[in-house]
């Protein structure tokens, strides 16, 4: 079976970005935040977070919103799907400023709004692994003549897999069978099943199979694959996976207030990264509807490498993602590179 390049997910969020954020939302609210700069008084703010990784980082801010404790109001949203969080900021109703989103699609909205949009920090890096069902795979050399499930055709994790398999001498379209898989859920369901053998999944999908499926094992962690490729190739940079971004006129008009968002929100991920919170990090992914189960939470968080990158620092790991991506097709970020105007900056 030859591997099909579908582009669905990007095509997808390309023709529903076409009129995102066309209507930014100035400073709205009479009432008084919490801090005395006027600069960030009274500012409301439309958040969507995704399920899974790039939103678990979110979650202290979430509790933090609803307990008052913020400079600025936040009105949270959580989606399924990258494609429902694009839907949500092109609502011209009911506009949200500021998204999490994978960086691909970051790029791919840039592009297509004409640089309405603009990228302010990575939120999450590596989240792939390769699971087996067995004990044949402890390379990636070990991969030739396989048959590899994926999910995320057109998107992230096939272009990933590309990157690592041509880097490592194996031609993606004749050494492997790369079967597409519709969702990381139906992925998740057929490896438990013993449907699948050899499974390219992200957290924590991985830690739902692994509690499921007593066979099942970790044979590659793809975050370390993907430097130790780079390392072979001599590029930096560490595979980065989920980024926010931000309305640009809305930051533009509203600097102070985004920059204080940023501030809670680093504060939120900061806590949630710290081991001595993981029970409550993980019982507040169940409550925001991050994660199904806190206990499954537990169990992934320390392996969805939720972080916060921002400034010079984002922008290197970006641009050399991207770039690959690029390489691997175009089309997955919108058809040219991202300038420098893509970065927001404080």
């Amino acid at each position: 079976m030859k591997k099909v390049k579908a582009l669905l997910s990007a095509a997808t969020a390309a023709v529903l970005a076409l009129s995102l954020f066309g209507c930014a939302v100035k400073d709205a609210g009479n009432d008084p935040a919490q801090s005395s700069d006027p600069a960030v008084q009274g500012i409301e703010m439309s958040v969507a977070a995704l399920k899974g990784p790039t939103g678990i980082g979110m979650v202290k801010l979430m509790q933090d919103s609803d307990a008052g404790t913020t400079t600025n109001k936040y009105s949270f949203q959580v989606f399924d799907s990258p494609d429902n969080v694009v839907a949500a900021v092109s609502n011209v109703d009911n506009p949200v400023q500021v998204a999490a989103v994978p960086v691909n699609v970051a790029a791919s909205l840039y592009n297509k709004t004409n640089g309405k949009i603009q990228v302010a920090a990575i939120n999450t890096l590596g989240t792939l692994f390769l699971l087996e069902n067995g004990d044949s795979i402890q390379s990636v050399a070990d991969l030739k003549g396989k048959t590899i499930y994926v999910s995320g055709q057109g998107a992230t994790p096939e272009y990933v897999l590309d990157y690592i398999l041509t880097s490592n001498g194996i031609d993606p379209d004749k050494d492997v069978d790369i079967q597409f898989v519709a969702d990381h859920a139906t992925l998740a369901t057929m490896m438990v099943a013993g449907e699948a053998d050899i499974a390219l999944l992200p957290q924590p999908n991985v830690t739902t199979v692994l509690t499921q499926a007593q066979d099942v094992r970790i044979a590659l962690d793809l975050t370390k694959v993907w430097d130790d490729t780079n390392k072979v190739n001599g590029k930096e940079g560490q595979l980065s996976m989920g980024c926010i971004i931000v309305n640009k006129e809305f930051a533009e008009q509203n600097k102070a207030a985004f920059n204080k968002f940023l501030d809670e929100y680093k504060t939120s991920v900061e806590y949630v990264t710290n081991e001595t919170n993981l029970d409550a990090a993980a019982q507040l992914c169940e409550t925001y509807g991050i994660i199904p189960k806190a206990a499954v939470a537990k169990k992934a968080i320390p392996d969805c490498n939720i972080t916060y990158i921002e400034g010079a620092e984002m922008k290197q790991n970006m641009q050399q993602n991207l770039q690959i991506l690029f390489d691997a097709n175009p089309k997955s970020i919108g058809g040219t590179m991202p300038d420098d105007a893509f970065y927001y900056t404080r």
